[in-house]
């Protein structure tokens, strides 16, 4: 996996990282970590562990980005019915690289290049270390559910069962 660290949207990582005062290094996986299961067989961990980013469309186009645990799926009429609005809409891989910065399977909690509504999954605070992607498939950094509603001014919510 050579030169992932220098790709641009992981260097971007870096940088997001080292701004917010980040410790957590990234890490660079042999395995690819596109899925919550791939991610946490890589690092021999739970995979509600895992702080998968993923990313939704307001009616009015704008991006919601949801931080939720790996061990459940994020219930969409839940969350819209809990932010007050009539659905969420589902998105592509252009919409997501667009807004986002990042391919799917490697979006970072933090990074962005442009502004989203961000929501974290309260089930992320059970665990005291969570594994967040870092700009690509084989890049991920530890971090936890502190750090990530500080970093990223995320709203705690229970978005899934």
């Amino acid at each position: 996996m050579e030169g992932v660290i220098e790709k641009a949207a992981v260097k971007r990582v870096i940088a997001a990282l080292r701004d917010n005062g980040v410790n957590g290094q990234v890490h660079i996986l042999s395995e690819s970590a596109r899925t919550a299961q791939e991610a946490a067989d890589a690092l021999g961990i739970e995979v509600g562990q895992i702080a998968s980013s993923l990313i939704f469309q307001f009616v009015d186009s704008s991006p919601l980005l949801i931080i939720t645990s790996g061990r459940h799926r994020v219930d969409t009429d839940l969350v819209a019915k809990s932010l007050g609005v009539e659905k969420l809409n589902r998105v592509d891989a252009d919409y997501v690289k667009e807004k986002s910065g990042f391919s799917i399977g490697g979006v970072a909690p933090l990074g962005w290049i442009s502004p989203a509504t961000i929501l974290i999954d309260e089930a992320l605070n059970d665990y005291e270390i969570v594994w967040a992607a870092a700009g690509h498939p084989h890049a991920v950094y530890p971090t936890s559910f502190t750090e990530l509603v500080s970093c990223t001014g995320a709203k705690p919510m229970i978005v899934g069962p």
